[in-house]
């Protein structure tokens, strides 16, 4: 028969994990420590012999050592066989950085990402990439797209889209001039945080954020901080660099921000919209095989006539291509002229969509292929 203990918990409850038992168990878990290590160490020794394969195969030209689209494979497959306890998610982040430190002993690769240190931009290069790569804060998103095509980095993450916001126009402009491709994309959910050295919402005297940042919380800020002054920065990791400096300044930022600079998170999820998520596109000078399940990045122009865009859109649709999302935007060559972004499922080598994309050729005066790439997790 159970008892009860003084705070209500069950008495049986309590004891069916003796100390004895937690012994056993903690060994067990250190055993299986040892065999990961082990393991560990195991697949990154082979990762080295693919390393050495792909240099003496190469004969003197440069190696992509980074394969997005067999990354792609692994993690997918990594959710697919995933029994759990653990989320598939879960399993995904950790599989993701044992692929990261077995690519840095590779080659080490540096990332450029919209800086400074602690923006989302940066959350979501280490997201892709794992923690294992080394990356370069650039002051604007073209001097991302100079460093890729410089070489100061061999792949860049650059935001295009947000749900709330809408399209990053300056990205899609400069991909129409870029000789770089989409190598990759991914979506991040926005989740801003209230980041401040002090530990009460009492002490805070002004908060200080990115412009859109204040505007994207500001039914809660007027709810819970209607006093405090709000200061637009130049970016939110900016704001994080300066409430450690003052105990009175809150800062809005990611979790990232936070723990880079050490500060308190006193409320999470103060965004007034719970959905809102960027999409980031990973930039390189590389083409990426079909992983197996891909999307494409279009560039046309269409004829300057009445139904020149649907006559572009019409094969798409005829092949059964998905079309998921187009945008336009100025030629900038004459005027009122467009060009149109399309993204489709697919990639440029499939069977279906290659004959949509030759077929297009003979359409339209101008089709550029920004990318063939790996749909985001």
């Amino acid at each position: 028969m159970s008892t009860e203990h003084p705070d209500g918990k069950n008495q049986a409850n309590a004891d069916q994990v003796s100390p004895l038992a937690l012994s056993d168990i903690r060994q067990e878990i250190d055993s299986v420590d040892l065999q990961i290590q082990a393991l560990l160490n195991q697949r990154a020794a082979a990762a080295l012999k693919v390393a050495a394969v792909k240099l003496a195969e190469a004969d003197g030209k440069a190696v992509d050592f980074y394969r997005p689209e067999r990354e792609a494979q692994i993690l997918k497959e990594v959710a697919r066989r995933n029994k759990g306890p653990m989320s598939d998610q879960a399993v995904q982040r950790i599989f993701r950085e044992i692929i990261s430190a077995s690519l840095a002993l590779e080659q080490p690769m540096r990332v450029a990402y919209l800086g400074p240190e602690g923006t989302y931009s940066h959350a979501a290069a280490d997201r892709h990439f794992g923690h294992a790569v080394q990356t370069v804060p650039e002051a604007g998103i073209a001097d991302i797209f100079q460093a890729v095509e410089t070489g100061r980095a061999r792949f860049g993450v650059v935001p295009v889209e947000n749900s709330t916001e809408g399209t990053i126009n300056l990205t899609l402009d400069l991909l129409t001039r870029t000789p770089l491709r989409v190598c990759g994309e991914l979506s991040m959910r926005i989740q801003h945080c209230l980041l401040s050295r002090s530990e009460s919402l009492t002490d805070i005297r002004t908060v200080h954020a990115h412009p859109q940042a204040l505007a994207q919380c500001w039914h809660w800020l007027n709810a819970n901080l209607p006093n405090a002054e709000r200061i637009s920065e130049s970016s939110n990791a900016e704001a994080a660099r300066l409430a450690i400096e003052h105990p009175e300044y809150a800062a809005i930022a990611g979790e990232t921000a936070g723990e880079l600079y050490g500060l308190n998170s006193l409320v999470s999820g103060i965004e007034d919209e719970r959905n809102n998520t960027t999409r980031f596109l990973i930039i390189g000078d590389q083409d990426v095989p079909p992983s197996g399940d891909d999307s494409t990045l279009l560039m046309i122009a269409a004829p300057h006539k009445p139904g020149g865009l649907r006559r572009m859109l019409q094969p798409l649709e005829e092949a059964g291509v998905s079309m998921t999302r187009i945008e336009s935007r100025p030629s900038r060559s004459a005027l009122w002229e467009y060009h149109f972004f399309i993204d489709v499922n697919g990639h440029q080598d499939d069977a279906n969509l290659a004959p949509v994309l030759d077929e297009l050729r003979e359409l339209t005066p101008l089709l550029k292929v920004l990318g063939s790439y790996p749909r985001a997790l």
